[in-house]
């Protein structure tokens, strides 16, 4: 069947994603055909787009999506035609109409959430759940630092982590976006231009935080070192400033015996039971109140758009693709 995806020939800028017609075969074994009514936007599609994770060119983009299955191969048992399902993983091609898809990885959508919710949450949901209870696993009381607390992970990581227990500190851009912060479980607020280490010393009585979770990468690797107590735990998931650049064990030594960890979530879901338990614990989440919020859509042909306001550090919550 044709369908319409959104594709890159070359890396670069936003400019170099087209809209284009593409042909699919139908489901081989194993596989699903799904009608996405859902794509979910996150940061690492530009790291896709610009090259810095590597891709075989020409590829699509994107790595999470919602839909309703349209057919499926030989010995698919795990989902049937018409169930709502999402997913997200490899391979690299959910900015599309429709897509074949390891029936094996894809999670039914429970009642109650709706397909835009499904495609916000799974991935940025998927990633909170390994950060608080895999990667560092927060306790009661811990006082934690989280940058980039309004957006798509950072604004599901602080319900989560305050409906925990820990003291979520929250790094912010913008005032707009601290006023969100503070509504979603951050009990303190630091602008990403403060003095970091020092406004966290003063919130923590000189103490530092049991674990930082750090989306920023290069420009904020010391400062968050410098934000941990003893012991403390640095929790590096992310690179909007660019790729951490290398630094000496000695280090760690020097700030506490301190501990750095650098997680991907397909590590922590290898099998489709281990997807399945993650996923459980996940809606458990939000059945208990951890909210999403889609802050903005975009039609899936302007994803360019949707990248340009990303990267500009325009966009709050969630961004959600419409195809």
């Amino acid at each position: 069947m044709n369908t319409h995806a959104i594709r890159i020939h070359n890396y670069g800028g936003p400019d170099v994603l087209k809209w284009e017609e593409v042909d699919l075969p139908d489901p081989a074994e194993g596989q699903a055909r799904i009608r996405h009514t859902a794509v979910g936007l996150n940061l690492i599609d530009t790291y896709h787009r610009t090259g810095l994770y590597p891709l075989d060119l020409p590829t699509g983009l994107g790595s999470e999506a919602a839909g309703v299955v349209e057919a499926v191969g030989a010995g698919v048992t795990d989902v049937a035609v018409g169930d709502r399902v999402v997913y997200t993983g490899m391979p690299i091609g959910s900015y599309a109409e429709h897509r074949n898809f390891d029936a094996s990885r894809l999670v039914q959508i429970p009642d109650g959430i709706s397909d835009e919710v499904a495609a916000a949450v799974l991935l940025k949901g998927l990633t909170a759940w390994y950060l608080l209870r895999r990667s560092y696993v927060v306790q009661q009381d811990d006082p934690i630092l989280l940058y980039a607390a309004a957006g798509g992970v950072g604004s599901l990581a602080s319900q989560w982590a305050h409906q925990l227990g820990a003291t979520v500190i929250g790094v912010v851009s913008t005032e707009e976006k601290a006023a969100l912060a503070k509504s979603q479980g951050c009990a303190h607020i630091i602008m990403a231009d403060d003095d970091i280490p020092a406004r966290v010393k003063e919130l923590t009585d000189g103490h530092g935080v049991a674990a930082v979770y750090d989306s920023v990468g290069k420009d904020t690797f010391m400062a968050s070192l410098d934000s941990l107590r003893p012991h403390g735990t640095l929790v590096s998931f992310g690179n909007a400033s660019g790729a951490v650049e290398p630094f000496s064990p000695l280090e760690l030594a020097q700030r506490g015996s301190l501990y750095v960890t650098r997680p991907i979530l397909f590590h922590f879901i290898p099998a489709r039971d281990d997807l399945i338990s993650a996923c459980g614990e996940l809606f458990a989440a939000l059945d208990a109140g951890v909210r999403v919020r889609v802050g903005q859509t975009y039609a899936l042909k302007n994803a360019a758009q949707a990248h340009l306001d990303i990267e500009a550090r325009l966009t709050t919550g969630s961004t959600v693709l419409l195809p």
